[in-house]
């Protein structure tokens, strides 16, 4: 099989639910498609207009949008089994899609009238995000003036809208987002990472723009899971509570991609002996533990999910074993892949070989401030000790 041909399902632990089998269906068409163009979208540093196209229809955009403006305001379990599968064919379009959704979710915090902005079109409308508290903000009659740089945002050379972060002002403003359409931005080209490439996380850039009224919301509402208009579960839940589901899930796809992509690789490789690699006790303990690790992580991030998906309040206590949770699966995933990488010899090293990809995007992912697992300890132990 070609090293980006989709790989083929394997054993799945708890996040395939029967619920989500529309879009799950969808997004093994959408995995196909971006696993063909998975080599070239890296070495680009964006992803094809193909797979673009392929996620906007599979309604990755509109998985969380709200019903109102005929979005799903869809379940988060539903959209983490299917960014996982997108991720096994390439982790830069699962990672696109993840970050597609979730914005969606943030821009219901929207007051009603820049909602139907954003909406007007259709829920299909991609919004991405820049979470970093940048730029200089002055308010002026009627809204604000908005100035600044925001890097590493996401998908940003296919979108229709951006939600930026502001600071708060100390004694003033506690931090705003702006919800800006795509003639009111421009996209510099700084994203040239060693992982994740096709992401096209470029640098966002704003030249003193007003933004009225209605194209803002407080960072505090979206953070609190409180202000959002829509009575739909997904858009009351406190971003800390899921946060790391969004970066976390494409990592599961690339390291299932990796764990089949090795499996593959070791049922026709032979040693110097002329002896079947993957009957080595060696290869054998290291491949089957990283499929363990790998199967832990996803039930940690099922857990996540279902909490989430859950109709009782979402608790403190919950918050923090989530953030706590979510690291931890992704440095199980990193040591799953780190070991299928090592089984994998030189040939594994190979920049057509899917494994080193994985490894990088795996890597790249994990680095992520939202997936620290120093940050979810200390969240953790403080909400621990406080309850004794």
């Amino acid at each position: 099989m070609p090293p980006d041909t989709v790989p083929g399902p394997l054993p799945r632990a708890c996040v395939d639910p029967a619920s989500t089998a529309p879009l799950l269906d969808a997004a093994r068409v959408v995995a196909a498609i971006a696993a063909r163009h998975a080599a070239a979208s890296d070495v680009r540093r964006r992803l094809h207009p193909e797979v673009v196209e392929a996620l906007v229809e599979a309604g990755f955009a509109a998985h969380f949008a709200p019903t109102r403006w005929a979005g799903r305001a869809g379940s988060f379990g539903e959209l983490t089994a299917a960014v996982a599968v997108v991720g096994e064919g390439c982790a830069s379009a699962a990672w696109t899609a993840s970050l597609w959704a979730y914005t969606a979710r943030f821009a219901a915090y929207l007051p009603a009238e820049g909602q139907a902005e954003i909406w007007e079109k259709g829920p299909d409308t991609c919004v991405v995000s820049a979470l970093a508290p940048t730029g200089d903000v002055r308010a002026v009659p009627g809204g604000w003036q908005l100035s600044g740089r925001w890097p590493y945002t996401s998908g940003v050379d296919f979108s229709d809208w951006a939600l930026v972060r502001g600071p708060g002002v100390p004694g003033g403003d506690p931090g705003r987002f702006f919800a800006l359409p795509r003639d009111a931005y421009d996209i510099q080209d700084t994203w040239h990472n060693v992982g994740m490439r096709a992401t096209g996380s470029n640098t966002l850039v704003v030249e003193d723009v007003f933004v009225p009224e209605q194209r803002s919301f407080l960072v505090a509402d979206m953070v609190g899971g409180q202000g959002s208009d829509s009575p739909a579960r997904c858009h009351n839940v406190p971003l800390l509570a899921v946060n790391g589901l969004t970066f976390a899930a494409p990592v599961l796809g690339s390291a299932r991609g990796a764990l089949v992509s090795s499996a593959r690789w070791l049922a026709d490789k032979q040693d110097v002996h002329g002896r079947p690699v993957g009957r080595s006790p060696a290869v054998q303990t290291a491949v089957a533990r990283a499929a363990g690790e790998i199967d832990i992580a996803e039930m940690l991030l099922g857990r996540i999910a279902a909490g989430a998906d859950d109709d009782a309040a979402v608790t403190g206590a919950q918050v923090a074993r989530n953030g706590r949770d979510a690291a931890l699966a992704v440095e199980l995933m990193t040591s799953a892949v780190d070991r299928l990488f090592r089984s994998g010899g030189t040939r594994a090293q190979s920049d057509s070989h899917p494994l080193q990809r994985a490894w990088r995007d795996v890597h790249a992912a994990g680095s992520h401030v939202a997936l620290q697992f120093d940050s979810g300890a200390e969240a953790f132990v403080d909400h621990l000790l406080a309850s004794v």
